[in-house]
């Protein structure tokens, strides 16, 4: 107890002087008298004790109320305390009768068990009302074009043709044999394994696509392979030759597109490559093979591949990366591609590309800069640098003619006084271009003078919303900020209000910090503001350090400016909110499931001189050196933080605001949760946490606890008409069924490996799968894999009843 004190009572001494609560300062000096006392045998060790156990009760009950989780290290160590002075009553000087003794010491082991027990609950499940049944009217859309048809506009059933399901993205399967009633008996129907685990850097996050009997899918480092749908048996691999250098922050492939070649421009006697797989690569390719087979398509490009690179400039190896699954709107690719974060001011362009689906000729190219440029820069120079690039996948309407652009932000991500007024506009915003010129028809900006990291990350997805009674054709637009728009994908204009409210101000820039930020009031994801009493820890010790650190750190609300002098708290983080694994809805009972993180990130940007001092290097930098010490540098830089070279700092960043040594969060539980909101209203049916701690520990060692905690998590989710939501995504490799009525978890299978990953649902021969690829994620610190994992009903359960 004596130690319990000095800790608390020395920490507290420290949170008084920067503004914090004098509970620690005083409950370490009550645990030091009483520890003198217990010392010399004394009764009163025991009656100090008490007034500590009655003071931390009042104080955890007045800063807690019934949130449980605020309870756990307020009072934990001091219940085992209690526990340890019950013990010893007997033993004093003048001792209390044992009876008494034994009588305390069990209630308190009752009470903490009791206590224990209930993180096994369903905390934090909110349910407000009932899951609407079907709508009155639906909220399918059309995005077909009568002259260019797009299996993927009208799905069939059984199919799964494009990343988001259909061209709307609503990752929405009409199947029913697997429902509520059943699905408790999935059980795995087989399991492929690519042979694709990068060392470093994993997480394939791959969706595959299901066109007739086969599976589509790109793998880590981008081979190509169809397997069979039903079996999963291998049928063609197409190997994309790339090196580990060629990785940017993650060894990503979300998902390869298919596309079938109009009539018209079939070749006259030739059926190699009048379907075709095309995906994007690592080192910036758009490779192009034939369905049937996996050979290159000899008419695309340079046999069967085109580079995004040209005319950018200078692009090092790891800087220009294709992560996303390409989009094809009337017969033009559109990609995007990922600049690696955090080096420098003059990175790549992110100019955005139009490539003709059959031929591979660039039709036009968009940099945002340079407007006048319809193909390539005059001879001698190369796209603007540093610009937003779009990583993230594209949504395309064929009726309309339009491709719905998610932009990031420009480079570096925490300083903006290098940037141009045009940056400035379309930064961290949704665009609309014009797929036959690659002009802007329209832009929506989610942030003004982006500083946080919270570039668009997830694809958006296409719905008719009501309003005045009638339709319009309109999109779902969620946000890292966690805030979800509703625009009319037409013209960008809001269909639900939004509001410019005020803005924090001051930071490194305080000329070029916005005076508002939008906030949406359809819906949004995001908590309340942080304050000390949110902070956390297994024990009051911990809980004081992270209250140490709030109390030190610059903190405003949402849109903190960037400091140097101190850190500064960014919640949300940069993980969203929604990121890339977007949202899903169902169109006929007009529900919209929303997966998130809750996180802060604990953020310092560290002056220039400081980030040569540290040894902080740019890739670029990198990758001129020995590999071995390229590997050592490279952990040590993205470990601590990034140069952001041409500009004033560097940034430190502490994803998700962790402790060192134990790791722990500093927030309060859940990290992350699962959300179903009406679509027509924007309200919330009901919440939940997503995640349980059975991965996560102290100092990195799995609990294997049970418990519902709410993890970070990456991926998204698949609804289906049989009433359930499928989803991974969470740090706890569990793949799960959720009952899209009332959010329980109906069912749930451990993954060989993490599944940071968007499932999918199709139907071959009658028979209804579950499909997810287990690659794990290096940033989420789950376990490496390549297995691609299919669930089904028994055959004597299958029915379509």
């Amino acid at each position: 107890m004596g130690l319990c004190g000095v800790g608390l009572a020395a920490g507290g001494a420290w949170l008084i002087v920067v503004g914090g609560s004098w509970y620690y300062f005083l409950g370490g000096i009550g645990m030091l008298i009483s520890a003198f006392y217990l010392a010399k045998r004394s009764r009163k060790g025991v009656w100090v004790f008490a007034l500590v156990l009655l003071g931390s009760f009042i104080w955890a009950a007045w800063e807690s109320g019934l949130t449980y989780w605020r309870w756990v290290p307020r009072m934990d160590v001091v219940m085992l305390l209690a526990l340890g002075v019950t013990l010893v009553m007997p033993r004093l000087r003048q001792p209390f009768p044992r009876k008494l003794s034994y009588t305390l010491s069990s209630i308190s082991l009752v009470i903490f068990a009791v206590v224990f027990s209930l993180a096994f609950l369903p905390l934090n499940h909110y349910q407000s009302a009932v899951a609407p049944g079907i709508a009155s009217e639906s909220f399918n859309t059309n995005t077909a074009s009568s002259t260019n048809p797009n299996v993927a506009d009208s799905p069939s059933e059984e199919d799964w043709p494009t990343y988001g399901r259909d061209n709307a993205a609503t990752r929405y399967s009409p199947l029913t044999q697997i429902n509520l009633s059943n699905v408790e008996n999935l059980e795995k129907a087989w399991v492929y394994r690519t042979g694709d685990t990068p060392e470093e850097r994993w997480g394939a996050e791959t969706t595959p696509l299901k066109v007739g009997n086969k599976l589509y899918l790109c793998t880590a480092m981008n081979d190509m392979m169809a397997v069979n749908a039903k079996s999963g048996e291998l049928i063609w691999r197409y190997r994309a030759n790339l090196d580990k250098k060629d990785i940017p922050y993650t060894a990503a492939c979300r998902g390869v597109a298919y596309y079938q070649v109009p009539e018209s421009q079939q070749s006259d006697g030739s059926a190699l490559c009048q379907t075709r797989i095309i995906e994007g690569t690592l080192d910036g390719r758009i490779i192009a093979v034939d369905a049937n087979t996996g050979e290159a398509c000899p008419d695309f490009g340079n046999q069967g591949q085109v580079d995004i690179k040209e005319n950018m400039g200078v692009t090092p190896d790891g800087y220009v990366a294709i992560t996303g699954a390409p989009n094809i709107v009337n017969g033009v690719i559109i990609t995007g591609h990922q600049v690696l974060d955090g080096q420098a001011r003059m990175v790549p362009s992110g100019v955005i590309k139009g490539f003709d689906a059959v031929t591979g000729e660039l039709l036009w190219a968009w940099d945002m800069v340079k407007p006048d440029i319809d193909k390539v820069p005059p001879p001698g120079e190369h796209y603007t640098r540093g610009t937003p690039n779009m990583w993230t996948t594209a949504t395309g309407d064929n009726n309309l003619g339009l491709v719905y652009l998610p932009m990031g932000n420009s480079s570096p991500d925490y300083w903006s006084g290098f940037r141009s007024e045009v940056e400035n506009e379309y930064s961290t915003a949704l665009v609309a271009l014009d797929v036959k010129t690659g002009k802007p028809e329209w832009k929506f900006q989610t942030v003004h003078k982006d500083v946080w990291d919270y570039d668009l990350g997830s694809q958006v997805t296409l719905i008719d919303f009501p309003k005045n009674g009638n339709t319009v054709p309109a999109l779902i637009l969620p946000s890292k900020q966690g805030d979800i728009y509703i625009l009319d994908r037409r013209t960008g204009e809001p269909l639900v209000g939004v509001e410019e409210r005020r803005a924090p101000q001051g930071g490194v820039e305080p000329k070029e910090r916005s005076a508002t930020q939008p906030h949406s009031l359809y819906h949004t994801l995001r908590r309340p503001d942080l304050t000390a009493k949110d902070m956390w820890g297994l024990t009051p010790f911990d809980q004081l350090a992270c209250r140490i650190q709030f109390q030190m750190a610059s903190y405003k609300g949402m849109f903190t400016p960037p400091t140097t002098e101190s850190r500064w708290i960014q919640y949300p983080g940069y993980n969203g909110g929604s990121d890339w694994g977007s949202v899903a809805i169902d169109p006929e009972r007009g529900l919209l499931i929303a997966n998130y993180n809750d996180m802060p990130n604990y953020n310092r940007l560290v002056p220039r001189e400081a980030v040569q001092e540290r040894g902080w290097q740019t890739r670029e930098e990198q990758n001129e050196q020995p590999q071995s010490s390229q590997n050592n540098r490279r952990a040590l830089s993205e470990s601590t933080g990034f140069p952001q070279a041409g500009s004033p700092y560097g940034i430190n960043i502490n994803a998700g605001w962790r402790l060192p040594v134990t790791g722990l969060l500093c927030k309060q539980p859940p990290y992350g949760g699962i959300r179903a909101i009406e679509l027509a209203s924007g309200k919330t049916l009901w919440d939940r946490p997503l995640g349980t701690a059975r991965r996560n520990g102290p100092f990195g060692i799995p609990s294997f606890l049970p418990v519902n905690i709410g993890t970070p998590n990456n991926g998204g989710s698949v609804v289906t008409a049989g009433d359930l939501i499928f989803i991974a995504a969470a740090t706890d490799n569990l793949i799960r069924a959720i009952d899209i009525n009332t959010g329980n978890t109906v069912w749930q299978d451990v993954l060989p490996a993490g599944g940071q990953a968007n499932p999918m649902v199709y139907q071959v021969d009658g028979k209804q799968y579950l499909v997810i690829v287990a690659a794990g994620h290096h940033f989420m610190e789950t376990p490496k894999g390549d297995y691609v994992v299919a669930y089904a009903l028994p055959d004597a359960l299958n029915n379509t009843d």
